[in-house]
């Protein structure tokens, strides 16, 4: 039984959701450890030949993590947090079947790092994507390392160093979105991609996802040894801890 996942299955089509629509489905880490369960049972189920990837409601893919659960992180917690992504991160990309990332409003910090490790994206106008983590406070490792494999150096500068948003035209136009259609098409646009990929040969579609992983294996490795070494000392000072508070403690005021 997941708490924060749903799956469907339609034709050779598995369908997962992330289920936390009240906290724009923000991840924890029993969200990330029943979505990794969820990809190794689309691994495990030969009839399942593509994965859509999206998120509960209208208003979000993901606004990445949860900071009520790294509010209170050390330096040790830190750690394992990183190892805690990189179980998942792994996941996605071992996966021998595609995945398209159906992308319903904003997919921010870690979600829109999920996204960018999607095969796909198929999004809709109001789409917002990128990377604020340093507005709570938290160093990206494995961000600048996914975002320069796709948008090149001085854009991940940009939306590292900046933490802006970028809108779905801006999006589209660097490659990031696919396929962009209004907001009601999008579970269908996705369901139609996933198909035509379901419809390929499994074989040439597994190594060809492995040959991708092979290419950005090093960048991986190096971003991960980097995330333990560089959040280790982020979260040693505590300066993550009081910019997430003070972000929670100004959006209680504003919903009160």
């Amino acid at each position: 039984m997941r708490s924060f996942i749903l799956t469907a299955i339609e034709g050779p089509v598995f369908t997962i959701t992330l289920n936390r629509p009240e906290v724009l489905n923000a991840w924890n880490a029993s969200m990330r450890e029943e979505l990794i369960d969820a990809l190794n049972e689309a691994e495990d189920n030969k009839d399942i030949r593509a994965v859509i990837l999206t998120g509960a409601g209208d208003r979000a893919f993901g606004a990445g993590q949860d900071l009520n659960e790294t509010k209170s992180f050390d330096a040790e917690r830190a750690e394992v947090w990183i190892g805690e992504w990189e179980k998942l991160y792994t996941r996605i990309r071992t996966l021998s079947k595609p995945i398209i990332a159906a992308l319903n409003g904003v997919a921010a910090g870690s979600a829109f790092q999920v996204a960018l490790l999607c095969d796909l994206r198929v999004g809709h106008p109001g789409v917002r994507m990128g990377q604020p983590e340093i507005n709570s406070g938290i160093p990206s490792t494995t961000g600048p390392w996914i975002m320069r494999e796709m948008l090149g150096i001085a854009r991940t500068i940009d939306l590292v160093l900046t933490g802006r948003m970028m809108d779905a035209e801006e999006s589209e136009r660097v490659g990031l979105i696919n396929r962009l259609v209004p907001q009601d098409k999008v579970h269908a646009e996705s369901m139609a991609l996933a198909l035509e990929l379901a419809g390929k040969p499994p074989v040439a579609m597994r190594l060809d996802r492995q040959r991708f992983r092979e290419m950005t294996e090093p960048g991986m490795r190096d971003a991960l040894a980097a995330g333990i070494r560089i959040q280790r000392e982020a979260y040693a000072t505590g300066e993550p801890a009081r910019m997430m508070e003070a972000f929670l403690t100004k959006r209680r005021a504003k919903s009160s």
